[in-house]
């Protein structure tokens, strides 16, 4: 049979179509404007929280260097989602604080035990692991090692130590971009390794107010390109480059020791704080933010944790699911250097 056609009603049909599609498209333009001016009036912040990847935090107390720290972390790092099949034949690398160390202040720098305890960890999970740190403030690191303890116990475990301080350092591009500085130098040993772990211990700073496992990793970068204690950092701004250096570096996750910590003024001249506390994290902005609370800090009057929330981790208590033992359980405020611009911690 054959089919005929009406030009006319051909073109009617076409017109109503037409104007079908523009309603449809008018109706999607309206939406979609509308869409944006409610994003407007809710504003970049609420909108960038609604986008904001919680970031667990796992806190454990009543720990001891004596206790059963490799089940601790093993525990830990299972609670805030860790993919352990991940590490099977990469790099990890141990990043301890060994600022300045002494026989008799164990409370200046991470113990030796938490540090063996996160290796067998991750050897037994099938890493490489290495341990390394540029200290801060002591150009002869083999004297660190032995002053912290780390030195026998490290060779007790046949674990490999690389002295961040003068090993190469290659630059790459600053990708934090908060501070001036256009390009950072790190390690050889930082750059090649698949995952760093920071373990700092917990205590309090005259500068920053707080360091953590975030501030730690100014013993990334070696003194002797930024000399002792860094002052290249310092001139850049110690928040800003705390935000560029994490930004920088590779895949980074958050081992502190909290177990016995130092207030008052920190992070060489104070005092000891026992907490008996492992947090672990990671997010190395979240385990601070959680570390600044338990001190009776604000996170968000720490100036880096400030620069850094939304940037590279939430410091916002909805955003930082908790496990293991909350947070609000352990608050203990630590003692602060009374200098003014650290006053505003207390606020």
């Amino acid at each position: 049979m054959t089919m005929t056609t009406n030009p006319q009603t051909d073109e009617r049909t076409d017109a109503r179509a037409e104007a079908s599609g523009r309603g449809k498209l008018d109706r999607r333009a309206m939406l979609a404007a509308t869409g944006a001016t409610v994003l407007a009036m809710l504003g970049y912040p609420l909108v960038r929280r609604l986008w904001q990847t919680p970031r667990p935090v796992f806190l454990a107390r009543d720990q001891r260097y004596d206790g059963p720290l490799v089940e601790t972390i093993r525990d830990g790092l299972a609670a805030v989602e860790f993919d352990s099949a991940w590490v099977r034949g990469r790099r990890v690398l141990l990043k301890p604080n060994l600022v300045e160390p002494c026989r008799d202040c164990p409370h200046l720098t991470t113990h030796p035990s938490l540090v063996l305890a996160a290796a067998e960890v991750f050897r037994g999970w099938g890493a490489d692991v290495v341990v390394g740190e540029g200290p801060g403030h002591v150009r002869d690191t083999q004297m660190a090692l032995i002053e912290s303890g780390l030195e026998e116990a490290l060779r007790g475990e046949k674990l490999p130590f690389a002295d961040l301080n003068y090993d190469d350092a290659p630059a790459v591009p600053n990708r934090g971009r908060t501070s001036k500085l256009a390009e950072l130098f790190f390690p050889r040993s930082v750059l090649e390794a698949n995952l760093i772990v920071s373990m700092p211990k917990l205590k309090t700073h005259h500068w920053v107010g707080m360091t953590a496992s975030m501030k730690n990793l100014y013993g990334t970068l070696p003194g002797l390109v930024y000399g002792w204690p860094k002052n290249v950092l310092h001139y850049a701004g110690i928040p800003q480059t705390v935000v560029d250096i994490n930004a920088s570096l590779p895949r980074t996750i958050a081992i502190v020791d909290a177990i016995l910590c130092m207030e008052g003024d920190g992070p060489i001249m104070g005092t000891p704080k026992p907490l008996g506390l492992v947090a672990i994290g990671l997010c190395p902005t979240a385990v601070d933010a959680t570390c600044s609370r338990i001190m009776g800090i604000d996170p968000g009057r720490i100036e880096y944790l400030g620069l850094a929330a939304g940037k590279l981790g939430p410091i916002a208590t909805r955003d930082i699911p908790q496990r293991g033992e909350p947070w609000e359980d352990l608050v203990d405020p630590f003692a602060i250097v009374d200098v003014p611009h650290l006053r505003h911690l207390r606020g």
